[in-house]
């Protein structure tokens, strides 16, 4: 008889391995990646994995998975943030830098996915029940129909973007209503994005050469804030063009509020409708376009750049500032193209400059602003988060989402240099090669540069 005393020692309980969601998803996951994860997850069922230290992805229901399912990659995950289904227990834009800094880190290169690696993940799918019919697409989303860069087609592009509402803008960004690089000059207390982009303003009239009397043609004016700067305070002669009808309307109501009748006036039209302009050739002092030639598509830029030419007299000037992007998504990007500027095209500075020379202008001068951008983005991400409850009031939790993931992107793209943004000023030089310019810059930055 065997007593108990006689029995060995029980051996402790193996202890058991966790079967999450996260634990089930976790190989299939690395195995797509090309390495380890790079953040945590937490998924749906309070399962989480990945490195304790990372910025962790809150994984909030099954139909994230059965997104990415249907739109693998950056559009997939750009469309379960928009939808709430992945959020960020981090700031977003901490959160995003860091995954960044840990993908590059680890040197993570995702391989293409194989047969056996898609059947994989609708395998994992299935036992984590997220196998079902494709989600909604949000509302958000740009629908673009015919050719791509005609005017109908241009039309809705800007439309999906600018004609979101005025109060949506005016909420938005500073009293000047500049949707573009502000010029920020000073880090002395109370200077802020208004001072950043009425310098901004200042600067390119000064290098424009702007006079009373002069006439400035302002294409792509946007809410005006060049044009109604050039008119109220040096006296100029605007043209101002732009295709989105909300805009055309607010920039009318300042001009009619300003007093400004007898110096501007505004142009609902294609710029492509200026050239069948007679009074338009060669009339112009100067042309400004800020920001709207990413707009007009690659095939469509030396036409671009040859109206920018002939709307100038000889020895006039035109000032181009622009954003550029090098060769890897010129277009900026998934999510970008489906929910921001559908259509737009960005090219690497060089290129534009050699664009324009083409088109018989004469660069004169080049000027960097992509640190002038981050703190230009950063104030708009500010204003939306310190307003996020009237954001969501005026468009909607989905697009206030959508315009949070922009602007933090954005900011993140001129930041780590994938992005940047240049003042480009050119002369029309005359029949004998005059270009009339100053010898220096003094009279644009008060110094002699």
């Amino acid at each position: 008889m065997i007593t108990t005393a006689d029995r060995p020692p029980a051996k402790p309980a193996a202890r058991r391995t966790p079967t999450g969601a996260a634990q089930r998803l976790e190989p299939l996951a690395e195995r797509l990646l090309g390495g380890q994860l790079p953040v945590r997850v937490r998924m749906w069922d309070g399962s989480e994995a990945g490195p304790e230290d990372a910025p962790t992805v809150h994984v909030r229901s099954r139909r994230a998975l059965r997104r990415l399912l249907w739109e693998p990659g950056e559009l997939g995950l750009a469309e379960a943030y928009i939808t709430g289904d992945i959020d960020l227990a981090e700031d977003l834009g901490d959160g995003l830098r860091a995954m960044r800094r840990a993908v590059s880190e680890r040197g993570l290169t995702p391989p293409a996915p194989s047969l056996a690696d898609r059947l994989r993940a609708a395998g994992t799918a299935l036992r984590l029940g997220a196998v079902g019919p494709r989600p909604p697409v949000p509302a958000a989303r740009a629908g673009l129909r015919g050719a791509l860069h005609s005017k109908a087609r241009d039309r809705a592009a800007i439309s999906h973007h600018y004609d979101l509402s005025n109060a949506f803008y005016a909420l938005l960004l500073d009293e000047t209503m500049a949707y573009s690089c502000g010029y920020w000059t000073s880090d002395a207390p109370g200077y802020g994005p208004a001072d950043a982009q009425r310098d901004k303003l200042e600067l390119i009239c000064r290098k424009l050469g702007l006079r009373p009397g002069a006439r400035l043609l302002d294409i792509g004016c946007g809410w005006g804030s060049l044009t109604l700067h050039a008119a109220q305070h040096h006296g100029v002669r605007v043209t101002a063009v732009t295709l989105a009808a909300e805009q055309a309307a607010y920039v009318r109501g300042q001009v009619a509020t300003r007093g400004l009748e007898e110096l501007v006036e505004v142009l609902n039209i294609d710029y492509r409708d200026i050239a069948g302009r007679p009074e338009t050739r060669g009339a112009y002092d100067a042309v400004s376009t800020i920001e709207m030639g990413e707009h007009v598509g690659d095939a469509e830029y030396p036409a671009f750049t040859r109206i920018l030419h002939d709307s100038l007299r000889p020895q006039g000037r035109v000032l181009v500032q622009q954003m550029s992007r090098g060769a890897k998504a010129p277009g900026g990007g998934a999510f970008i193209e489906s929910y921001i500027a559908p259509d737009m095209h960005m090219r690497p500075v060089g290129e534009t400059v050699g664009l324009l020379e083409g088109s018989g202008l004469e660069v004169r001068d080049v000027e960097a602003l992509r640190e002038h951008y981050v703190l230009t983005v950063d104030a708009w991400r500010r204003t939306l988060e310190e307003r996020w409850p009237d954001f969501v009031d005026l468009v909607g939790e989905e697009t206030a989402r959508v315009w949070r993931l922009y602007l933090v992107g954005g900011a993140l793209a001129f930041e780590e240099r994938r992005m940047g943004v240049d003042q480009i000023l050119c002369v029309r030089p005359d029949r004998a090669g005059n270009a009339a310019m100053p010898a220096t810059r003094r009279e644009w930055y008060g110094a002699d540069r």
